[in-house]
């Protein structure tokens, strides 16, 4: 008995050798509609027009070929069930034993434009129909929608006597019902962008691996790829060690984070449960990772570190030294690279994709909750020279800036209440995470110890009261970057001038719960 293909593409890519191999090897008739027909005749493969099954002309410039009852009944039939095989007899329906189909890309083109008439052309109507008739007919019927399956279902014929198995047609057809649900997501998504129509929001992801456990060993954890409204995924390799773990992923982020803040100097930073245990810029690599480093070397120990730039023999001497999870850098050099090897589970991750790129990969942030899904626009906020203001007696001068700039650029990625310490673009005494603004001060401080002379001082939010000050007062702080904003402001900045403390406010507000 001959089999039936339908066959109805517009990427062809490895069709005319998918095709021959049906039709040699294992018997199929193809049916296909206009393009595709003329592709696969062109290339000598035998096939019959939609049309001549259907007895009906394609209309509407090819909008409806395939939208016929001899189309779908043929797929949607059960031939062991007597009533649906004696209506196809009846009917003169062949059954389709293989529907293979992909869309018309709607995705790529809504990446390059916003016309809305473009758009509404590529959202493919007939092709989809396919897919999920098909699908939905997995026990008799071979649904492939993706141009990666042909070797899986010709090996899988081969090795099934020129029968597609029932569990790659299960494969493919839970494929199929995520490729058409992805395909009108993405179609909702961009409406809604494009009608500025924010009830909506569909986040269709595909798992990319298992992951070892989540942040606990009792924790399930899976990676998943970006949902598809955002950039694409950031490039790497995995260069030495063990599997990326849960934790290994944020703490990774975390610190890319913060160094792509500073994506075009030499930057190191270095992150312990999502958390900057010292931040710092330098002449290079190595230096960068000296002066962060002495921020808080107890806290580095088993963290991760990031790099702006390439890791070097000097600096990797001095990495090897301490107990590490990930070193992430924009490239590792041969020597550099060997010597680090030489412990075996320590993690080397090279950033393939670009530092300015990759900062601005995520462009929402989504936090799932008991009473209901929270989604904000990631905080990509830079400094804004309309609403950055000395507001004291005391000016700082151009290096204290640059520190401030600095110091604004980490405590923007510390846990609020934060407040960062720093001078000679190195972190000092960083703390975050503390339920008043005053004690994470008070830590930073601490943190810093002789060093806060003459260091400047950065808070992601508005200090409610004079304490902060009286504070870094005793810290002899020099200047403070805040956003501003309190009912008190006028009570902080008079205290500052009080201690000659300059200090800018930046209108912005950077909390991070």
């Amino acid at each position: 008995m001959t089999n039936v293909a339908l066959i109805s593409v517009y990427n062809k890519d490895g069709l005319v050798e998918f095709a021959k191999e049906l039709t040699l090897k294992y018997n199929f008739e193809i049916i296909s509609t206009s393009s595709t027909y003329n592709y696969l005749n062109e290339n000598g493969i035998k096939c019959i027009k939609i049309e001549d099954i259907t007895g009906f002309k394609e209309i509407l410039e090819g909008k409806v070929k395939t939208l016929h009852p001899k189309v779908h009944a043929g797929l949607l039939a059960d031939p062991k069930q007597i009533d649906d095989l004696q209506c196809l007899n009846e009917l003169n329906i062949k059954p389709i034993k293989m529907a293979v189909v992909n869309l018309y890309p709607f995705e790529s083109i809504s990446n390059e434009s916003d016309d809305i008439d473009e758009l509404v052309k590529n959202i493919d109507i007939g092709g989809v129909a396919i897919i999920r008739a098909a699908a939905k007919n997995f026990k008799n019927v071979t649904c492939v929608c993706c141009i990666d399956d042909y070797n899986k279902v010709l090996e899988d014929l081969k090795n099934n006597n020129g029968e597609n198995s029932y569990n790659i047609n299960k494969q493919l057809a839970t494929k199929a019902f995520y490729e058409t649900s992805r395909y009108d997501a993405l179609i909702s998504n961009k409406l809604s962008e494009l009608f500025d129509d924010d009830r909506y929001l569909n986040l269709n992801i595909k798992k990319i691996k298992n992951l070892r456990y989540g942040e606990n060993p009792h924790q399930n954890a899976l990676l998943y790829e970006l949902p598809f409204f955002e950039n694409k995924i950031a490039d790497y390799e995995i260069l030495n060690g063990k599997e990326l773990s849960y934790n290994n992923y944020l703490d990774m982020t975390y610190a890319l984070n913060i160094a792509s803040e500073f994506y075009d100097v030499p930057c190191c930073a270095i992150i312990k449960h999502n958390i900057p245990c010292g931040v710092a810029l330098g002449a290079n690599s190595y230096e960068a990772y000296q002066k962060a480093l002495d921020c808080d070397p107890i806290s580095a120990f088993g963290g991760v570190v990031a790099f702006t730039k390439n890791v070097d023999i000097n600096t990797a001497k001095h990495l090897k030294e301490l107990f590490l999870e990930v070193i992430i850098a924009s490239d590792f050099d041969d020597d550099a690279l060997e010597l680090l090897r030489l412990k075996k589970n320590l993690r080397l991750i090279k950033l393939n994709t670009k530092l300015e790129v990759y900062k601005r990969i995520i462009s929402k942030e989504i936090k799932i909750t008991p009473f209901g899904t929270l989604v904000q626009n990631h905080d990509l906020k830079e400094l804004d020279k309309e609403t950055f203001k000395v507001v004291t007696k005391t000016k700082p001068n151009s290096s204290d800036i640059e520190d401030l700039i600095f110091a604004w650029k980490v405590v923007k990625h510390v846990k609020s209440n934060a407040i960062v310490i720093a001078k000679d673009f190195k972190t000092l005494g960083i703390s975050g995470g503390n339920t008043s603004r005053v004690e994470s001060c008070e830590i930073s401080l601490n943190k810093a110890c002789d060093g806060s002379k003459d260091a400047v001082m950065a808070s992601d939010g508005f200090f409610p009261a004079i304490d902060n000050i009286q504070f870094a007062a005793q810290g002899r702080i020099k200047a403070i970057i805040q956003p501003g904003g309190s009912i008190k402001d006028k009570d902080v900045i008079e205290q500052a001038d009080k201690y000659n403390i300059a200090m800018i406010t930046t209108g912005i507000r950077h909390f991070k719960h």
